[in-house]
């Protein structure tokens, strides 16, 4: 998630001082929660960037910009495409905003074979909006959204009159990304998450989001296709998922039908996940690992 803030936001409003009240302070906290910074060509003085860089406190100068932070008649405001977010007096309820409700972040991928925007929301309900030009494979992509309760927005346009291959990988990739960078720094994260019947068939699906990707993926399948959906591409979705999202990843499924059996990886996936991402508040402010990083 890139934030954007302008001069106004950062500067003392009475000009005694270098920054506004708190505005370092609250910077570190931002960046420290995983978000990205960036501020507009020529907003801060040389002292103001020697102080920060002092402060470890870093910007990046490219990015599609998900947030800005304005100062509006001497309040901050918090806003994503013109629409108010929030506003504050203070930089308090700013970065509480950004830090406890914003784990959403948007990406857009383009090759020459795909052409990918997705964006999700961690703390959602499960609403969905999801076209890959490949039902079957739309639907699976609902069951992550609807039974993970993250919301997400998901278009891709992909070369499906040469193969599926590329549609399912490439946003396999888009998605692992797209999570990794909502997730943050993954403080305060849960970690792991685990199992799931669908009438005659079982699948265990169990995650690590240990920032170390691998996959172990047992069972097969009888039929060549379910619906338009190539059932050998079902390993490699978990695959590419499992290298983007930076999660150690274990399928395992048994049963008769290939549509319960694919389905109820996906949605094994989706309650493990869901699990995994949920916050705990008691470890708000730390990464739920002995080494202190995912």
């Amino acid at each position: 998630m890139l934030i954007s803030i302008t001069k106004k936001a950062i500067n003392d409003p009475s000009g005694k001082f270098l920054f506004r009240e708190n505005t370092i302070t609250s910077l570190r906290m931002i960046n420290d929660g995983g978000r990205d910074l960036s501020v507009e060509k020529e907003t801060l003085s040389t002292q103001q960037k020697n102080l920060l860089e002092q402060e470890g406190i870093t910007f990046v100068e490219d990015g599609e910009i998900d947030l800005l932070i304005d100062d509006i008649d001497g309040k901050l405001r918090l806003s994503k495409n013109d629409q108010n977010l929030t506003e504050s007096e203070e930089w308090n309820g700013i970065v509480k905003y950004i830090t406890k409700h914003a784990r959403k972040a948007s990406i857009k991928r383009k090759t020459n074979e795909t052409d990918i925007s997705v964006e999700v929301n961690l703390d959602g309900t499960g609403r969905s909006e999801i076209s890959t030009g490949l039902n079957f494979f739309d639907h699976m992509l609902d069951q992550i959204a609807r039974h993970g309760l993250i919301d997400m927005t998901l278009k891709c346009k992909g070369d499906l009159e040469v193969d599926e291959h590329h549609t399912i990988e490439d946003v396999a990739i888009a998605l692992g990304e797209v999570i990794t960078k909502a997730l943050g720094n993954k403080k305060g994260i849960e970690r792991y998450g685990f199992v799931l019947p669908m009438d005659e068939t079982q699948a265990t699906v169990a995650i690590d989001l240990s920032g170390r990707p691998y996959l172990v993926f047992e069972g097969d399948f009888k039929r060549e296709y379910v619906g338009d959906f190539p059932t050998e591409m079902t390993e490699h979705f978990f695959y590419s998922l499992a290298m983007n999202l930076k999660a150690t990843l274990h399928v395992s499924f048994s049963g008769k039908n290939d549509h319960h059996k694919i389905e109820a990886c996906f949605k094994g996936l989706a309650r493990s996940l869901k699990m995994a991402i949920e916050q705990n508040g008691r470890i708000e402010n730390l990464v739920p690992s002995s080494k202190g990083t995912l």
